[in-house]
């Protein structure tokens, strides 16, 4: 899943593709660098990130949406917590609702994911992503994490989603401590795969692999971003959300070599 960031101040690249030529062009990179899913966004969850109008979200979405839809089948994502932009987006051609609120936004968030029909992303976030890294706590992060997800998927297929429509994020970096719960929830994610759901992973360029590589910036997180990509495929993760498409891609295909490889070997004993 390639990540197309219209905004002003997102954690990495914000700013970067704000113009909307600009998104078009990078989804265009994306997609020609072998991206099976573009997630769009237009208002950033970062950190202290301030909240965004909803009206102000589609203008930046549903042109940008509508552009790539008409040179390209590729999935679109649209990384929003708003039903109302989820709707525009989806009557754009975005297939699949990516909710950092894990449809917990709105009264009828769960109910107008029912009504559309997509695909949605129900990702973990302990608290709002202006007040989310203000001394986040729990007591066993993982157990608490799969339990979120788990009690969501249930609501979720209570208001009429389809079970075989409903993804599962950790939500690494979301109102979690850079080491003291990222890891353990990184080391973690099998538990979350065994919940049955496919499970989306979005670690790249996280600030707990700064954390980890002396003070890093985010544009300077390539290799701790792959090294995570790696770790989610080994756990059985459907798709992991990264900035850097083509660097991942080639990463997983040797992993995946390797394997079949050692598969191979094993099999001929």
């Amino acid at each position: 899943m390639g990540i197309v960031n219209a905004t002003p101040d997102s954690f990495s690249d914000g700013g970067r593709f704000l113009d909307p030529e600009a998104a078009l062009a990078h989804a265009r990179r994306l997609i020609a660098e072998g991206a099976d899913i573009l997630d769009v966004g237009a208002e950033s969850t970062r950190p202290g990130a301030e909240p965004v109008e909803a009206d102000v979200e589609i203008q930046r979405l549903v042109p940008l949406i509508t552009a790539i839809r008409a040179e390209s089948e590729v999935p679109i994502s649209v990384d929003t917590m708003k039903p109302a932009v989820a709707g525009a987006a989806v009557a754009a051609g975005a297939t699949i609702w990516n909710d950092v609120t894990a449809l917990r936004h709105a009264a009828d968030s769960l109910q107008i994911a029912a009504e559309l029909g997509c695909e949605v992303v129900l990702m973990h976030m302990q608290g709002q992503p202006r007040t989310m890294q203000a001394e986040p706590h729990y007591d066993d992060v993982v157990a608490e994490v799969t339990a979120f997800l788990a009690e969501r998927a249930e609501a979720a297929m209570a208001a009429g989603v389809a079970r075989e429509r409903i993804w599962l994020d950790p939500g690494i970096g979301f109102g979690k401590h850079m080491l003291r719960h990222n890891l353990p929830l990184m080391a973690g994610l099998d538990r979350i795969v065994a919940l049955g759901f496919p499970v989306l992973l979005g670690a790249s360029r996280k600030a707990f692999i700064g954390a980890l590589s002396g003070g890093a910036d985010a544009d300077h997180r390539l290799g701790g971003s792959i090294a995570a990509a790696l770790a989610g495929a080994s756990a059985g993760v459907a798709a992991v959300r990264v900035h850097d498409v083509a660097e991942t891609i080639q990463a997983l295909n040797v992993q995946a070599a390797i394997a079949q490889a050692s598969d191979a070997g094993a099999r001929s004993l």
